[in-house]
């Protein structure tokens, strides 16, 4: 197994882990209900995917619930 020659400074180990960080997720609007929605992802309010109904179950359990 081998081993480091040198120390590595606090620094360095830290410029290191630098792309480790939490990223902001990228949310886009829902065009049918407004919602903000991660990108190329059923919209879970309303159930629609580029402007089609894919999950109808949604609508039904709205619809029961009101």
């Amino acid at each position: 197994m081998s081993v480091p020659k040198k120390k590595k400074s606090r620094s360095s180990v830290r410029r290191g882990r630098s792309h480790d960080a939490l990223k902001t997720k990228a949310l886009s609007k829902c065009p049918n209900c407004g919602k903000p929605v991660m990108p190329h992802r059923v919209c879970k309010n309303c159930g629609q995917y580029k402007g089609r109904l894919v999950l109808p179950e949604l609508t039904k359990v709205k619809k029961k619930t009101a």
